[in-house]
């Protein structure tokens, strides 16, 4: 398990591009037949994946969070980006497709990934959070999301306009802290959160997908009146602390997976930053 620290904005606004990266970007997370986690001190959160292909993988606790078995204080969402596999939680199967995802909860003590083809395997991201409550294992997928939790934003006029899912909150799919959903851009738009915000009270974490070979996303952070980007490619993930803004604009469309830790779970909890006061 890859551990990331902490880091105030003080400091931020004198990295260089390579810093910003190395402290905030997550590469290489998508490697066959490898469980890859990253555990960040802002808020106890660990962003990992899993990618069977031809092996069953098993997670496990590690060394670095002292637990018995990775679930017995934490909860976890997950979403699969790659073809169908399956999820196996205390020896009930959860099959999921593209775009399909599950809530995991607390105390969940047996967690395997499989693929249903070699070939085309799943490709499962997740995040997970510290937990104080069991709440009961879900599997989601888009069809699943309530009508109110699936909300089209923006306009082409303004190369915004997205649809949210919103996997897991309250009145959706109940957990404890863990926020999850995934953006979708639609063709023509490349603008995602502008005008953009700040939430002190959570941090979050973007996975950008679906970006072609040609393409890159620049990811917009840092405090407002000191903003910085990172360029991000397909299947890559970026942490953004509390106090940064977190925005991006593409080459052309893409989709994202929002993860979001903290002291509480409203959605609508930002801090909304004018374009003005931008720099």
């Amino acid at each position: 398990m890859e551990l990331r620290t902490a880091a105030s904005p003080k400091d931020v606004k004198h990295y260089d591009t390579e810093r910003l990266r190395e402290e905030f970007l997550i590469s290489d997370l998508f490697k066959k037949n490898e469980i890859k986690t990253v555990y960040s001190h802002i808020d106890r959160i660990i962003i990992g994946s899993a990618v069977p292909a031809g092996e069953k993988l098993v997670l496990t606790a590690g060394e670095e969070i002292r637990a018995e078995y990775f679930l017995q204080r934490r909860e976890m969402g997950i979403i699969n980006i790659g073809g169908k596999g399956t999820v196996t939680v205390d020896g009930t199967a959860y099959e999921l497709g593209y775009k399909d995802g599950m809530y995991i909860g607390m105390g969940s003590k047996d967690i395997t990934f499989e693929s249903a083809d070699a070939n085309e395997p799943a490709k499962f991201y997740f995040n997970s959070a510290p937990a104080h409550k069991t709440y009961p294992t879900v599997r989601i997928t888009l069809d699943d999301i309530k009508p109110e939790n699936k909300v089209e934003l923006g306009s082409l006029e303004d190369s915004n306009h997205r649809v949210i899912n919103k996997y897991i909150l309250p009145g959706q799919v109940e957990s404890c802290q863990l926020v999850m959903g995934m953006t979708q851009l639609k063709p023509g738009s490349v603008w995602n959160t502008m005008p953009c915000h700040t939430h002190d009270r959570r941090m979050e974490v973007y996975l950008y997908f679906e970006v072609t070979d040609d393409a890159v996303v620049f990811h917009y952070m840092g405090e407002p009146n000191e903003t910085r980007h990172i360029v991000m490619r397909n299947e890559e993930a970026v942490i953004s602390p509390s106090w940064s803004i977190h925005s991006a604009s593409g080459t052309r469309a893409y989709t994202f997976i929002w993860g979001m830790v903290g002291e509480n779970q409203a959605f609508d909890d930002m801090d909304h930053v004018a374009m003005k006061d931008l720099r």
